[in-house]
């Protein structure tokens, strides 16, 4: 099934919002359509026999105690039992079929923005704090859930419920129903006047929750730097002061709903009051029967029990509507990076790459790569080097395609890279970031990670090749053993060789290392040059690293300074001559002749 619904312009204006955000939601829930009839028959069930039990009593006060009738009052007081069995049932069939369908629709609903995350852009994430990304996808999708399980049911069994009232007082008394009525009105003004007030109240609580768990969660993913900046009271303030932000909307959100909710009270016992002095002085005159006052006084609470309700779906309502409007928000952003409709597959490369006079801005207007022109021919490496900011890391994610280019073009084998299928070109290229991002599970699954069919001999031949097997070996649980979140129960070292071992373990024709030996110790380096010269054999490489070992024998160098290519060449060639790559050679520390300034 297709859940993708096009954005209609739902921020034009608050009410058509309201609108279209439900008609969204509500696509949700149309494949479990007969589901929900079922809730609905069931709903009819409970509503009947609610509204029967009352009339079932009238005729009882009037034909079968005012003139005694003990027969006909065992077959009434029977009938008014059975409602409220019929009452139960329908109930259960009611909750139980609409919590199904609430459960499997937040699972799709899950499920959706989940896959739409995945095709999202790197752009998007840039933008964006975890936290609040996290927030939609729990949170906002968790408040929905009770709305779509209780409220949808509810608000038509409710209607129907009001709809039933009326018909039978109307047929009972004309002038009963009318006095009943008169304060109906009132209601609709009171709720006039809290409408909009509420819909903006239960944005900003959706707002405030959102920053506090983004919060919390920069805090507990960054504990370490708090612990060792001794931000932790400082860090406190900052969460009391968000976290009482959001205590602060939810107040004012539970504020108006305190105000609604007792005016509608005040305007329900208004109507009763007119019902008992008017249906009263009928009853002493003898114009109207005892069973029927008792009836309209049932009816009139009754009556006003389903506005207090549905005061109380509307509060719901709306706050689902927030929440679906921060869901929406994420569904309806297109990925940057788009795929045309023919896009070619790529067959498997030599590994030629080209930059066209390429530019490069994150943010319009500020370039950070600026007419970048290179080839790196099949089978070479190539090292980036430069001092930070000059946009190294920039240049290897877009040959990872994961941004495009403002201006120019870039090839690989003459494909223009806008032209092939992005899965078709990532298949082929091995990544290893500088951030070096261990999923919680085994060392087996992390390493395997990009090939999930891999077999364990294979898994253990990269492993072997970083040298890395006799590690994993030594440990208790050996592949088996599992990786805490982001590989804290491992060193930097075993973290990076894991690492080298998952991109070998993919056997890509381009590697691209960022930084990826710059943490690790000399001894460790020693090894993984000597994989790193088998693997790279043959296989097109870019490494941005700071050891000169690294780069030395490299076949081409190419120098960054403010987005520019300022020099190219090999190792011999460019510390023969003046230039920014003499000058980081020459400004390495003394202690580390082995480096090279980043």
């Amino acid at each position: 099934m297709d859940l993708h619904i096009p954005d209609l312009g739902y921020q034009e204006k608050l009410q058509k919002i309201d609108y279209h955000i439900l008609y969204r939601l509500l696509k949700y829930v149309w494949p479990y359509r007969w589901q929900v009839t079922a809730a609905f028959f069931m709903m009819m069930l409970t509503t009947s026999a609610a509204l029967a039990g009352p009339y079932l009593i009238k005729i009882a006060i009037d034909t079968a105690i005012l003139q005694p009738d003990l027969k006909q009052l065992n077959l009434l007081a029977f009938l008014f039992a059975f409602t409220h069995v019929v009452n139960w049932a329908g109930s259960y069939g009611q909750n139980y079929f609409m919590s199904r369908v609430g459960q499997q629709v937040i699972f799709n609903m899950r499920q959706h923005i989940f896959n739409h995350l995945q095709d999202l852009s790197f752009k998007f994430y840039d933008r964006r704090s975890t936290g609040k990304v996290m927030s939609r996808v729990t949170n906002d999708i968790e408040v929905l859930n009770e709305f779509i399980s209780w409220g949808i049911v509810h608000i038509a069994g409710d209607f129907v419920t009001l709809t039933g009232i009326i018909i039978i007082m109307l047929s009972e008394h004309l002038t009963l129903a009318l006095l009943s009525f008169i304060t109906f009105p009132f209601f609709l003004l009171v709720s006039t006047l809290f409408r909009n007030r509420v819909i903006q109240a239960y944005r900003q609580v959706r707002d405030k929750i959102a920053r506090v768990n983004s919060h919390l969660q920069e805090n507990i993913t960054g504990f370490k730097v708090v612990k060792g900046f001794v931000r932790e009271e400082k860090n406190i303030e900052e969460f009391s002061l968000i976290n009482g932000e959001n205590l602060e909307a939810n107040m004012r959100a539970a504020k108006l709903f305190a105000v609604y909710i007792p005016l509608v009270e005040v305007v329900g016992a208004v109507g009763t009051a007119l019902l008992v002095w008017y249906g009263g002085s009928e009853v002493i005159k003898g114009t109207i029967q005892i069973g029927t006052f008792y009836l309209f006084l049932d009816y009139l609470s009754r009556f006003y029990a389903p506005l207090r309700d549905l005061s109380q779906i509307y509060n719901n309502l709306q706050s689902s509507l927030a929440a679906g409007e921060k869901y929406f928000e994420i569904i309806d952003t297109e990925p940057d990076i788009r795929e045309e409709r023919d896009a070619l597959k790529l067959p498997v490369i030599n590994g030629r790459i080209e930059f066209k006079n390429v530019t490069f801005a994150y943010e319009e207007g500020n370039n950070v790569l600026e007419d970048i022109c290179f080839t790196v021919e099949p089978g070479e490496t190539a090292a980036l080097v430069g001092p930070t900011g000059a946009g190294k890391s920039t240049l290897i994610n877009l040959i990872c395609r994961f941004y495009d280019p403002q201006k120019g073009e870039i090839t690989v084998d003459g494909y223009n890279l806008k032209d092939i299928s992005v899965k078709s070109l990532r298949d082929q290229v091995g990544l290893a970031l500088q951030d070096i991002f261990l999923f919680s599970g085994t060392i087996k699954e992390n390493i395997s990670y990009g090939r999930p069919e891999a077999s364990e001999k294979e898994v253990k031949e990269a492993a072997q090749a970083v040298y890395i097997h006799d590690f994993i070996s030594s440990l208790p649980g050996g592949y088996d053993t599992e990786v805490r979140e982001r590989g804290a129960n491992l060193s930097m070292g075993e973290r990076q060789l894991i690492s080298f071992a998952r991109v070998l373990l993919r056997n890509p024709r381009l590697i691209i290392l960022d930084e990826a030996t710059s943490r690790v110790d000399a001894q460790t380096e020693t090894k993984i040059q000597k994989a790193l010269k088998k693997i790279t054999a043959k296989r097109t490489s870019f490494i941005i690293a700071h050891r000169l070992s690294t780069i030395k024998q490299v076949d081409k160098i190419l120098v960054l300074d403010k987005g520019r290519i300022v020099q190219k060449g090999t190792h011999e060639e460019l510390i023969s001559v003046p230039g920014l790559y003499r000058e980081l050679l020459n400004i390495q520390p003394e202690d580390d002749s082995d480096s090279v300034p980043k």
